[in-house]
């Protein structure tokens, strides 16, 4: 059974520094996927609308390898809000090292209970970009303080 460790990032070069690691420690490229919402998505037609279309395949995507619906709306807001999440699956044991490496990077926790906000550690409220705040993390498969998940499918 597939596991797959997500974690969700303030910006791209911290994503980067996580697959650099996980690379080094055996993972393929292949295994690691890291998602960000394009900032220039090109029309599919008369009734295309690109950056719904992203949303509504990333909830999709999230939901199919286990992510509760509550999750899936915190992950896709995030994203939508400049975030980055970063995917590695593997074994059970590669699954734990890749969320121990998120979390060593600052993967964010979602506040599930008040908005689905994202809270980065170490960004206080009111700095510039995204807004930020305390959280409890309620969920699945994941270690109580820590953003990174990992989820079973």
């Amino acid at each position: 059974m597939a596991r797959t460790a997500i974690g969700l990032f303030e910006n791209e070069a911290s994503a980067a520094a996580v697959t650099r690691e996980l690379t080094e420690v055996g993972f393929a490229p292949a295994e690691i996927r890291v998602l960000f919402e394009p900032l220039d998505m090109p029309l599919t037609g008369v009734l295309s609308a690109p950056g719904t279309d992203f949303s509504l395949a990333l909830g999709q995507d999230l939901r199919e390898i286990g992510a509760l619906e509550t999750e899936a709306r915190a992950y896709v807001l995030a994203v939508q809000q400049g975030g980055v999440l970063e995917f590695a699956t593997g074994s059970g044991a590669q699954a734990d090292i890749a969320a121990e490496t998120m979390n060593r990077h600052k993967a964010a926790q979602i506040e599930e209970l008040t908005g689905f906000e994202p809270v980065f550690p170490g960004v206080t409220p009111g700095s510039e970009g995204l807004t930020h705040g305390e959280s409890t993390l309620a969920g699945r498969n994941h270690s109580s303080g820590d953003g990174a998940r990992i989820f079973v499918w």
